[in-house]
C-alpha cells in the first residue's frame, strides 16, 4: 500500500498533525495497546469467576474493585483517543481492609495446578484478582515512564497507585483466611538491617564533585 503524500494528509479531515488526537509516540502507542488488553483481560476474569466465589466478602470486595477499574479503563480509553482530558479524572480508591498483616509461615499442603475446573476456590479466585493487580500496576509505570501525551501520562500515573491499593486490599484478605503467608527474618536480623542505613547529612558549603 502506497503511503499518503504529506500534503494530501494534512488535508484530510481525519488527520491533523496538531491535534492532540494524534499527539501519540508509536512506543506509547503499543504500551497502552498492551495496558488495555491486560485491562480487558482482568476485567473479563471478575465477571467469568464472580459467580464461583464462595465467600461474600471476597465477592463483595470483587464487585467493587471491578466497578471501579471498569470506570478506570473508561477514563484511559477515552484520554488515549481523543489525547485530551477525560470527562472525569480517575477516582482514588479506598479499601475497606484495615492494614494488618499475620506474620509467620505455618505448614500446609503443598500448592500445585488443579486438574479440572470443579477444583477451583477462593483462595484461586483471589490469587487471579491479585495477580491482574499487580501485573496492571508494572504495565502502566512502564507506559507512563515512556508515554508523549501529558493527559495519557497523568491518566495512567493517576491509575497505578489505585492498582497497588486494590492489590493490598486482595493480599490481607487472602492473608487473614491463611492463603498468603508472610514470613518474617528474626528480631535480631531485622534490626540489625533496618539500622544499617543512616540518613545523609547536607553539608553547609557546596563541595565541586570530584566527577566534574
Amino acid at each position: 500500500m502506497q503511503q499518503q503524500p504529506q500534503n494530501q494528509m494534512k488535508n484530510d479531515p481525519m488527520y491533523h498533525v496538531d491535534s492532540a488526537k494524534f499527539n501519540h509516540g508509536g512506543h506509547e502507542i503499543m504500551d497502552l495497546h498492551e495496558v488495555l488488553g491486560a485491562m480487558i483481560g482482568g476485567l473479563n476474569q471478575c465477571v467469568l469467576l464472580r459467580d464461583q466465589i464462595q465467600d461474600n466478602e471476597l465477592r463483595n470486595i470483587v464487585d467493587r474493585q471491578y466497578k471501579f477499574a471498569l470506570d478506570d479503563y473508561n477514563v484511559l480509553v477515552e484520554s488515549f483517543k481523543t489525547g485530551k482530558d477525560p470527562s472525569h479524572p480517575s477516582g482514588h480508591y479506598e479499601m475497606t481492609e484495615n492494614n494488618k498483616f499475620t506474620f509467620g509461615v505455618q505448614p500446609g499442603q503443598p500448592k500445585k495446578p488443579i486438574t479440572q475446573a470443579s477444583e477451583i476456590n477462593d483462595e484461586i479466585i483471589s490469587g487471579y484478582i491479585l495477580s491482574w493487580h499487580k501485573g496492571a500496576a508494572a504495565l502502566k509505570t512502564a507506559a507512563a515512564l515512556e508515554t508523549t501525551n501529558p493527559v495519557v501520562r497523568r491518566v495512567l500515573a493517576d491509575s497505578i497507585p489505585n492498582c497497588i491499593e486494590m492489590a493490598y486490599e486482595i493480599s490481607i484478605y487472602q492473608n487473614r483466611k491463611g492463603y498468603y503467608q508472610v514470613p518474617q527474618l528474626s528480631s535480631q536480623d531485622t534490626v540489625t538491617i533496618t539500622n544499617g542505613f543512616a540518613e545523609a547529612t547536607t553539608g553547609t558549603t557546596h563541595q565541586p564533585s570530584q566527577f566534574n
